[in-house]
């Protein structure tokens, strides 16, 4: 076992893992749509209020963070980035008044996910935020 696992059960780890790699796939799957001029991106952007030409740039960061995140070495850095990301897609349906469990909230389920899944696969993030002593 590595340092990270050490102080977890496999259980807990495995449970991480694909707790992550739920997130990553899903993210991937968000990214890569905003980068081709699909109809249903065009028309959710400007339901948002963003210009359609703006898709581009937040899949490439999407991406791009969701990489860090699924990087071991950089993935505390990737959920940094994941959770504003993630903040401003909840601004962004806070303002355009969507449904609140199904549309605003969800990346908060997404960041629990994300951090959870994170939490359970790396002792440096338990050692930041620890929920027992």
């Amino acid at each position: 076992m590595s340092s990270q696992t050490a102080s977890i059960s496999k259980g807990a780890y495995r449970t991480g893992v694909v707790l992550s790699t739920l997130v990553v796939i899903f993210l991937i799957f968000d990214g890569a749509i905003k980068l081709v001029p699909l109809q249903v991106v065009i028309d959710t952007m400007q339901g948002l209020g963003y210009p359609p030409e703006h898709a581009r740039l937040i899949g490439v960061i999407t991406l791009a963070a969701t990489v860090l995140y699924a990087i071991p070495r950089t993935s505390l850095l990737g959920a940094v980035l994941l959770t504003g990301l993630l903040g401003g897609a909840i601004a962004t349906n806070l303002r355009a008044s969507t449904p609140i469990f199904s549309h605003l909230l969800f990346g908060v389920y997404l960041g629990a996910l994300m951090w959870g899944g994170l939490y359970l696969r790396d002792a440096r993030v338990r050692a930041i935020l620890p929920l027992l002593r």
